[in-house]
């Protein structure tokens, strides 16, 4: 007796739709939706993980080293120019005495001398155009004089020699400019000694002793 087995049941495939697979069959797509939800992954993503942060940590340390390059130009830069503006300090400081001496001899020969006296006139001219000439100098290279008659006393450029008492006065005012002051740009050369008004002691009270 010949026995028929049961046809079996069959369900297209994916790849040829005039083909038909038995059910049952997996797809392939049905194979990596499993391996997805398995936790397979692929081990190029790791790879590709670890060349990113490879990549981020060299760029950090481009940018901080370009940003340490830009400091040191920037450092020896100032460097340099505060040295050419400075240069000459030492050389200035000597040369504040020889101009303070010429400012004394030109005050030495008053106007009223001059007139009636033909060598002191043209001495005292001489003496004028001289300091004229290097306080032009000075200026050239930065160099100014402090002469802080009646200011108040800054401790930055001022150094007090003595107190006056002055009623007259609010403390701590210029009286007088015992020595001029110089400064190099912005830098303190030599200090102007000065003089400095101080509050009068308070007089005692009088006490009344008649009875």
């Amino acid at each position: 007796m010949n026995h028929k087995e049961p046809p079996m049941t069959t369900a297209q495939n994916p790849f040829n739709p005039q083909e038909e697979e038995p059910r049952g069959a997996t797809s392939p797509d049905a194979v990596v939706h499993e391996l997805s939800e398995d936790g397979g992954h692929d081990p190029k993503d790791d790879e590709i993980a670890r060349l990113t942060a490879e990549v981020a940590k060299y760029k950090d340390q481009w940018v901080r080293a370009a940003a340490e390059v830009d400091n040191v130009r920037k450092r020896s830069q100032r460097e340099i120019e505060e040295s050419s503006r400075y240069a000459v300090t030492g050389f200035a400081r000597d040369m504040v005495e020889v101009l303070e001496n010429l400012s004394r001899a030109s005050a030495s020969i008053p106007k009223e001398k001059r007139e009636g006296n033909d060598l002191l006139k043209t001495l005292g001219e001489g003496v004028d155009l001289t300091l004229q000439e290097l306080l032009n100098i000075f200026t050239r290279y930065g160099i100014t004089r402090l002469d802080p008659q009646g200011a108040k006393f800054d401790h930055n450029f001022h150094q007090a020699v003595v107190q006056v008492e002055r009623a007259d006065l609010p403390p701590g005012q210029i009286v007088q400019v015992v020595q001029a002051g110089y400064t190099i740009h912005d830098r303190l050369l030599r200090p102007a000694m000065v003089a400095v008004s101080k509050a009068p002691p308070e007089a005692p009270e009088k006490v009344d002793t008649l009875a």
